[in-house]
């Protein structure tokens, strides 16, 4: 029988957004200025570039519509929103479908100019707008949608009203820019997709976790070759040098042994957590996780945790004094956004068990300028933990995320 692996499955739905978030948070503009051009155009068509006066109200309409759907795409595809949900997708499209609708009926009559006919195009430009953050199978099915949508109104149109046009060929023009750049935006999903999880099996040999290791065991080496080469070899270069050993040097010697099986001791008790912090200098920062949970992330989010502790502690604003991690069990339900956003179906027998973890840092900057140096990071947080909350105030920081234990 042959074994499928979950984490393979998982990356086949996952977007572009998801590997890599601050990619597509650079891309957000381009969105937001497709969003907006598209009112703009739709407005000017609608008031200065008609054949058919037609009604008004539904050209109003169309354009309420179309500013609509670019205001989903555009809150949708926040940062702080990610990761870009289904049912934001869904809204977008059918906007635009219906937009397309109430255009057509609006200069219902013998239209002979298509290039007033802008809701094709809209509807094209509308599927690229959310290529980074949608599955290519979710953008091929609503391209298509609005394709069938644009070509079933434009060759109504035509039949009720002949031209030179045949009805299949005017059918064909409206559908033609949607299916041309759904095409092309689900090969940019699909194939950024199919980049991005082969970059992470080659990875593989290499994991994470054998980095860790790595990483521990030589920091481990370095923490016993400073005891040695500050208090064992003066220490032994001191007895060559004598003729009799006192009762002195046995005790120096018993603390000089005591003190490298504590550090070994904490060595080999300390999570991979807590030497991130010790790495970068943040010794005095409290991390209370008695039970060793943070042990359960798996590999994505200890290095999504860690590259976030990394750039924290590096920032000369952060003081790693004031620095706490708290790590507890959770309720199966569990949402660190609040008890309104509970977890549907998870507060059930059997449902995996979570994890809650609250980071809370002292910052000597204001709110503004936290926001400037750390979203970044925030916006990959929040792909990796949906249910990431962000506390900004002046000279503090608060982040609160749950996960299942793995």
């Amino acid at each position: 029988m042959t074994r499928v692996d979950p984490t393979r499955s998982r990356s086949r739905g996952r977007t572009a957004q998801q590997y890599d978030p601050l990619g597509a948070m650079g891309s957000r503009p381009l969105a937001v200025v497709l969003g907006a051009g598209g009112v703009l155009w739709a407005l000017l068509v609608s008031v200065f570039d008609r054949d058919v006066v037609g009604i008004p109200t539904l050209s109003a309409l169309t354009v309420l519509l179309v500013a609509a759907s670019g205001a989903v795409v555009v809150t949708a595809s926040s940062p702080f929103r990610a990761p870009f949900p289904r049912w934001a997708f869904v809204l977008h499209v059918a906007l635009l479908a219906t937009a397309t609708v109430t255009s057509v009926a609006a200069q219902w009559g013998p239209d002979r100019n298509a290039l007033n006919d802008f809701m094709s195009l809209l509807t094209a430009t509308g599927i690229v707008m959310v290529a980074p953050y949608r599955p290519w199978r979710d953008l091929a099915v609503g391209g298509a949608v609005l394709a069938v949508v644009d070509g079933v109104a434009w060759g109504l149109a035509a039949a009720v009203f002949p031209h030179a046009v045949p009805v299949g060929v005017a059918a064909f023009l409206g559908a033609a820019p949607t299916l041309v750049l759904t095409a092309a935006a689900a090969v940019f999903a699909w194939t950024f997709a199919g980049l991005a999880e082969r970059v992470q099996i080659r990875a593989g040999s290499y994991s994470v976790e054998r980095a860790e290791r790595d990483g521990i065991a030589e920091s481990v080496q370095q923490d016993r070759s400073t005891i040695l080469a500050r208090d064992v070899a003066p220490f032994f270069a001191e007895l060559r040098t004598r003729e009799v050993i006192t009762d002195a040097d046995r005790a120096r010697a018993r603390a000089i042994a005591d003190g490298i099986r504590r550090s070994m001791v904490a060595d080999a008790d300390r999570t991979w957590f807590e030497h991130t912090f010790v790495v970068e200098g943040a010794a005095a920062a409290v991390v209370d996780d008695p039970d060793g949970l943070i042990a359960t992330m798996d590999t994505d989010q200890r290095t999504v945790v860690r590259t976030f502790l990394r750039a924290a502690l590096r920032a000369s604003t952060v003081d790693p004094a004031g620095v706490r991690a708290t790590v507890r069990r959770a309720d199966p339900a569990f949402d660190a956004r609040g008890p309104s956003r509970r977890r549907r179906g998870d507060g059930q027998p059997g449902a995996q068990r979570r994890v809650a973890v609250e980071l809370d840092l002292a910052v000597a900057d204001s709110d503004v300028g936290i926001h400037r140096a750390f979203d970044p990071y925030f916006a990959v947080l929040r792909v990796t933990f949906p249910d990431l909350d962000v506390a900004v105030r002046p000279s503090a920081l608060a982040l609160r995320f749950s996960y299942d234990q793995h």
